[in-house]
């Protein structure tokens, strides 16, 4: 008998302790370690990339004096734009100087030395800032070709599906390139809309300024949009328009010698004549302008300078006898 006791107590010991740890583990909340876990965080969403001359324009922001700077609205963009007052209590009007592709509103070529010296030549200036242009980040899509087959030999079962293979192949390109040619039409027709809304701005700020008389300046591709804007808009409050050294985009259209024709007012062509290029385009410009017998389209040759700070005066010479005829040169 003791021995069978002896069997029993580990059991029944056992019996007695199960129930406890169980009553104890279902008390027992849960580890602190998963309690105090954290939420996970979503991951910080990122921000759209500044355009190229947004970043340019705040650093223009910490460096031109802050009376000179002006936000225009333009859609639902606001933009920088540099404003100097004529230095006259009785100034002739206010000059709208639109940048090229790759300059900012105070680019060291052409368009920071003139608005700067147009206000001593009774003129007040206005420097706008241009959006990217969204129509060059267009960039064709490659197709790789497949490996050329093995030349099949005449008269074999291979030679008769060779042709139709290649024809797949190049209507697969064409298909391709003409995506390629409509997206890039598509972004052109939004880029000018969004440069057109700026110069609409620009105007309509000169206005309230009270400038009697704007005239719009364009420099590099900022000629070819300024003349665009005219030829489309022919916006009264323009009374005269200059171009300086003027370019087209790429795959721009229409080209600038259609525009240039169809422009209501008078125009100053300034270009170089030391560039066998833009002489060649200056000289179809020309030709075009006669063909249709534009009024008061004039150019001026000049040479380029190897001394920058004399061929930036040698332009504000000519941009100031154009604006000022009875201003001597």
């Amino acid at each position: 008998m003791p021995s069978v006791y002896r069997l029993a107590m580990p059991a029944l010991c056992l019996s007695l302790i199960l129930p406890c740890a169980f009553s104890v583990n279902a008390a027992d909340p849960a580890p602190a370690a998963a309690a105090e876990k954290p939420a996970e965080e979503k991951p910080a969403e990122r921000q759209p990339l500044l355009e190229r001359s947004q970043e340019e324009a705040a650093a223009l922001e910490r460096k031109v004096p802050a009376q000179e700077q002006q936000q225009l609205q333009a859609a639902s963009e606001t933009f920088l734009a540099l404003w100097k007052p004529a230095n006259t209590a009785d100034p002739k009007g206010a000059v709208i100087i639109v940048p090229g592709a790759g300059e900012t509103a105070d680019w060291p070529q052409a368009i920071g030395p003139l608005r700067q010296k147009l206000p001593n030549a009774e003129w007040s200036s206005l420097s706008i800032t241009l959006p990217d242009l969204q129509s060059d980040a267009v960039a064709p899509r490659v197709v790789e070709a497949a490996a050329a087959p093995k030349a099949p030999e005449t008269g074999s079962k291979d030679a008769t599906t060779a042709q139709p293979i290649e024809q797949a192949a190049g209507g697969e390109a064409e298909v391709a390139d003409q995506v390629v040619a409509e997206t890039t039409e598509e972004q052109s027709k939004a880029d000018a809309e969004r440069i057109f809304a700026r110069i609409d701005a620009a105007i309509a700020y000169a206005e309230q300024q009270s400038a009697r008389r704007i005239v719009v300046l364009g420099h590099g591709t900022g000629a070819y949009w300024a003349a665009r804007y005219l030829s489309e808009r022919q916006t009264a409050q323009v009374e005269k328009f200059v171009m300086v050294d003027a370019q087209a985009p790429a795959k721009a259209k229409p080209p600038l010698t259609e525009l240039t024709p169809t422009l209501k007012l008078p125009t100053a062509d300034i270009f170089y004549m030391d560039k066998p290029l833009d002489r060649h385009a200056a000289l179809e410009r020309m030709q075009a302008s006669k063909r249709l017998k534009t009024p008061a389209f004039s150019q001026v040759a000049l040479r380029a300078l190897p001394d920058n700070k004399a061929d930036q005066e040698q332009l504000f010479r000519r941009v100031r006898g154009w604006l000022n005829p009875q201003t001597p040169d």
